[in-house]
């Protein structure tokens, strides 16, 4: 029974690429860590598709950041600031190594780094601060994804561009994520493997 898993986390890449902006083809460092699970370079470029390659003055949020593929990926295309959180020690030194390493050509905006617990931080965010955020914690916890996404949508502000990213295992109801967040729509949804994937926005974008 254990067989699948274990293949699955020896696939798991030792390395990631930016897909575009300043960083094209840069590549991010991925620790072998519990829960880790960077979000793969098909989901990403879809995204990114989604969002419009230039991301320029947003102010973007990378909960629960791993390897910070999605965060840099949004620094990489001009997003005035990117905050990365992660709780985790060693993840969080790999995020600010993966950066220093991508600083031989520094981004527009501004990069920060945070070991902090996500929905801490985030529950002390003013409301519509921030322009996209994007939520991909540990599929194990699924009550950290449902109190992130809530608080997420009174963060959150895309009027100008953004919305709120959502990846959750394929297990779960698309209708469930949809439900915490009844004031916005899943405007954009994809479904890959054992991943599922929302970009939420609402009526002020």
């Amino acid at each position: 029974m254990n067989k699948p898993i274990k293949n699955l986390k020896a696939e798991l890449p030792k390395k990631v690429r930016i897909i575009g902006g300043n960083w094209r083809s840069r590549l991010l460092t991925v620790l072998d860590l519990p829960g880790l699970r960077p979000t793969t370079d098909r989901i990403r470029e879809t995204l990114f598709n989604w969002l419009g390659q230039d991301l320029t003055g947003l102010r973007c949020l990378d909960l629960f950041a791993g390897t910070g593929a999605l965060g840099f990926e949004a620094a990489s295309r001009g997003a005035i600031l990117v905050v990365l959180l992660e709780k985790d020690k060693k993840a969080c030194a790999n995020l600010s190594t993966n950066f220093s390493a991508l600083q031989s050509s520094p981004a527009a905006g501004q990069v920060e780094i945070l070991q902090r617990d996500s929905l801490e931080f985030l529950k002390q965010q003013a409301d519509h601060s921030s322009n996209l955020i994007f939520i991909d914690p540990p599929f194990q916890d699924s009550s950290l994804l449902d109190r992130a996404v809530i608080e997420a949508g009174r963060v959150c502000d895309d009027s100008s561009g953004g919305g709120i990213y959502v990846e959750f295992p394929s297990s779960r109801l698309r209708e469930e994520v949809e439900a915490l967040l009844p004031d916005w729509h899943c405007g954009k949804y994809l479904e890959a493997g054992q991943v599922k994937a929302c970009l939420f926005r609402s009526g002020r974008g």
